[in-house]
């Protein structure tokens, strides 16, 4: 993918997509470029670019993929992204398939297990829930910090004092 074809394409997938809520992702990388509503594991809220790759952030959907994919990450899946797109292919001087500017994205990220890129693999997922790395265990696990505000906002100085030590001791 030519940098300046890949650009031009994520700005127009933002401004077209990304920013009226309608950046679907698929558990799965289907061949084609249609987006299957049924599918639907992840919606991107946000996508830009660090250098030579486009990182981008996506919530959880509650759909049947989405749950699936929140079951693999709760287990200590390492799950990936790879965009989907259409265009025409031209061999370059060394005979690598390069994409042509007709390119067009049909989503920048669906889940997969096994990214074309090196560096595309999830980080951690938003939406009141924060995911923690262990690098004893070598995984991932949840906090629920959202829940927890919730609680401890609905109770008294006089509870939070009591309930203190416990309250520490599940956050840990």
């Amino acid at each position: 993918y030519p940098l300046e074809i890949m650009e031009r394409e994520v700005e127009r997938y933002i401004k077209e997509v990304v920013d009226q809520k309608r950046g679907y992702g698929e558990l799965g990388h289907p061949a084609g470029p249609q987006i299957n509503l049924d599918r639907v594991s992840h919606i991107i809220t946000n996508l830009k670019r660090d250098g030579d790759n486009f990182i981008g952030k996506a919530a959880l959907a509650e759909t049947p993929m989405g749950n699936i994919a929140k079951g693999l990450l709760k287990s200590g899946a390492s799950l990936g992204v790879s965009s989907r797109g259409m265009g025409s292919l031209t061999p370059d001087k060394s005979g690598t398939m390069v994409v042509g500017p007709d390119f067009h994205l049909a989503t920048a990220a669906d889940i997969v297990a096994d990214p074309s890129a090196p560096d595309a693999f999830v980080k951690g997922i938003m939406e009141g829930v924060e995911w923690i790395y262990d690098p004893v265990k070598n995984t991932w696990h949840e906090e629920k910090l959202d829940e927890m505000k919730k609680s401890i906002h609905k109770m008294s100085l006089r509870e939070i004092e009591e309930k203190r030590i416990a309250i520490f001791e599940n956050y840990l």
